[in-house]
């Protein structure tokens, strides 16, 4: 596996009221940068010490031996006393200082390693698009501030879709659930960015956060700029990537033979996928991508739509060839429940092979499916995916409990990123069926 640090493992919270003890021990936490600081610092408290110990040593006139003119013993080393306890002092603050006003809500010793663990954590790129990208990104950004989401341009229905149309950007809503799913506070400013409008001539159906992309776009000149501003509007753990920055236009050919033109068409025409197409073919992969491919310590591809939302990601040629040049683990998530008028009866195994038909054999590394399906409750929702016995050749298969209660055609994010990391640190928790080591 790519890079030299080991990821960063977060200490668990059981919710418990922790003793004066516990709390001290957590401040000796490693990386939290606090032990270097106060060691300085209190090496400059001994070093002043010493310099007023030698003023007051010659004011009071004591017979002891002379290293220096007395004015300059005492006040150089108490200068020097002085110079390093403020910078040790000065160190202290930079690492606390920031959280020390935080809310009450949150424990300054977790936020304060939480926010250190983060900074230090795994490189990991994110591949895909729809609901799945963002539930997945939600939960990994606890884990690390260096999250890479490479995310689709091919929507083109809904806001985005008329945004495409009628402003000529790129299709801004897939971007703006993970700008909100990445963000440091998903409260109030989160919930504007996913404020739909539901009525108003021209503004009904649009939300604000496509909004505010496409026109911070206008005022910034480009769509990369105006996901940066973004990013920064919503405090966002990571960066957020255009797959390409092609108009990219998605079309579907069945198994009947008929051809299907359009992502919104695709799936509302239904039947039997054969094979899906980008146009145009030869799209440029946006270079920052590629980059954060190359220097990425762990890749996810997944979950999310498999033909609209993930094949059109890894269609564009040089996103693939990335992947398929980096030595670093790839992961496939596979989703909890298969999706109505693009996968349906399919298992795990149809969903990797559909990915390897679709780029290379090597594609992936390991598949996360999960292994306790619930009832969907409804045929529109789609049916579980089942775990079937067919050999995946070298691709490793690690299952848990991953479905979201409340969701259940959802990937629950703390499970799914908990489930991610531990197969990254090469370990597994409790009820897992097989325990990998991505660390090779």
């Amino acid at each position: 596996m790519n890079g030299g640090d080991r990821p960063i493992e977060l200490p668990g919270s059981n919710g418990t009221r922790r003793s004066g003890w516990t709390a001290l021990r957590q401040l000796f936490y490693l990386g939290l940068g606090i032990k270097r600081w106060l060691l300085l610092a209190a090496f400059g408290v001994a070093v002043c010490s010493i310099g007023l110990a030698i003023v007051l040593k010659n004011l009071l006139a004591l017979n002891l031996p002379d290293l220096l003119p007395w004015y300059l013993e005492g006040v150089l080393l108490a200068a020097v006393g002085a110079g390093v306890m403020l910078v040790g002092f000065y160190g202290l603050y930079r690492s606390v200082g920031p959280l020390l006003f935080a809310s009450p809500r949150t424990n300054t010793l977790d936020a304060i390693y939480t926010r250190r663990s983060r900074k230090r954590g795994p490189r990991i790129v994110a591949i895909g698009g729809g609901t799945g990208l963002s539930v997945l990104l939600r939960g990994l950004k606890s884990y690390t501030d260096n999250l890479t989401a490479i995310v689709t341009v091919a929507d083109d229905g809904g806001s985005s879709g008329r945004l495409r149309r009628e402003l000529g950007v790129l299709p801004p809503g897939d971007f703006r659930n993970c700008l909100v799913a990445m963000s440091d506070d998903e409260s109030l400013v989160g919930e504007l960015f996913q404020y739909r409008f539901d009525h108003g001539d021209g503004l009904e159906g649009h939300s604000f956060g496509n909004l505010f992309i496409a026109a911070m776009t206008e005022v910034t000149g480009s769509f990369e700029r105006a996901l940066y501003e973004s990013s920064r509007v919503l405090a966002v753990h990571g960066q957020i990537l255009p797959a390409t920055l092609a108009n990219l236009r998605l079309s579907a050919r069945l198994t009947d033979g008929s051809t299907v033109e359009g992502e919104s068409a695709i799936t509302e025409r239904g039947g039997a996928i054969d094979q899906i197409v980008i146009a145009p073919a030869e799209a440029e992969a946006y270079p920052p991508a590629v980059e954060a491919i190359e220097q990425a310590q762990l890749i996810v591809i997944g979950p999310g739509s498999l033909y609209t939302s993930i094949l059109p990601n890894l269609l564009v040629s040089g996103i693939t060839n990335a992947i398929d040049e980096s030595d670093t683990a790839k992961l496939y998530v596979c989703n909890v429940a298969t999706q109505k008028g693009e996968t349906g009866g399919y298992t795990v195994t149809d969903h990797v092979e559909a990915l390897q038909r679709h780029t290379s054999l090597s594609i992936v590394d390991y598949v996360v499916a999960n292994d306790i399906p619930r009832e969907l409750g409804s045929a529109f929702l789609g049916q579980p995916v089942t775990l079937d016995d067919q050999r995946l050749g070298r691709v490793r298969v690690v299952t848990d409990d991953l479905g979201d209660p409340d969701h259940p055609v959802r990937h629950d994010s703390a499970k799914l990123a908990q489930t991610i990391i531990e197969v990254y640190h090469g370990k597994r928790g409790a009820g897992a069926r097989q325990s990998v080591s991505v660390e090779e």
